[in-house]
């Protein structure tokens, strides 16, 4: 029996310096590929591996890791994500984010090198994956300048990374702390109300389903 491609939120329960620091990675399966989207902040294999194992995936069936840009709470896990499976999972990511996740240019907040990882597919503006019923990749600069968010098509779910965040069930606008360029996230936000977009996982706040459409407009003319 063939298994149904489903998306969930994947919920890291990790530590920052002594503070709880949750976030929503993304987790997408179907028959071939199990895909987890962000890997949370470096030292955190074993709060993904439990993570995983909760949402009935053990780590050994993750095939595919995508990266939605290069902050350090979304690539930091993934060094130790993929020294744990030998080289077996592919990591795909935008093209810019590319130099950032190998180690080759320090990353823009933090002004660090981050570990090197390979990057095995670049990813561009529009690109459709043929992965869990359908991906595809939208490029959202803004907060960094190589975000992308994934709309997942047989769910009309996006994966919105740090383009959006959220608080309490509420679709809310990028943390103006950590976006650099302003009006260029809020473009990509209206470039977003061009999708069917039924539910909306932020990676810091969790789920949306509410006024979504008339939300992202709100966001986009500046309001929050």
């Amino acid at each position: 029996m063939a298994i149904q491609a489903g998306i969930t939120p994947l919920i890291l329960k990790m530590n920052a310096r002594g503070n709880p620091f949750h976030v929503h990675a993304t987790l997408l399966w179907d028959e071939n590929d199990v895909i987890l989207v962000d890997t949370g902040l470096p030292g955190q294999l074993e709060v993904v591996r439990n993570a995983l194992e909760e949402a009935s995936f053990p780590f050994e069936k993750l095939t595919k890791i995508m990266i939605t840009h290069h902050d350090m709470d979304h690539i930091g896990g993934l060094p130790d994500l993929l020294a744990a499976s030998e080289g077996r999972i592919e990591v795909l990511a935008h093209e810019l984010s590319k130099p950032y996740i190998q180690g080759e240019i320090p990353t823009l907040k933090g002004k660090v090198l981050a570990p090197p990882s390979k990057v095995d597919v670049a990813l561009q503006d529009g690109d459709i994956l043929p992965y869990c019923g359908g991906l595809q990749v939208i490029f959202t600069p803004g907060h960094t300048p190589d975000h992308i968010c994934l709309y997942h098509q047989p769910s009309r779910t996006l994966i919105s990374g740090d383009a959006l965040t959220a608080q309490d069930g509420v679709l809310m606008p990028p943390n103006p702390d950590f976006t650099p360029d302003r009006d260029t996230a809020l473009k990509s936000v209206a470039k977003l109300l061009d999708w069917d977009i039924a539910t909306v996982i932020t990676y810091h706040g969790g789920v949306c389903t509410e006024r979504i459409k008339e939300r992202l407009a709100e966001i986009a003319e500046g309001k929050k």
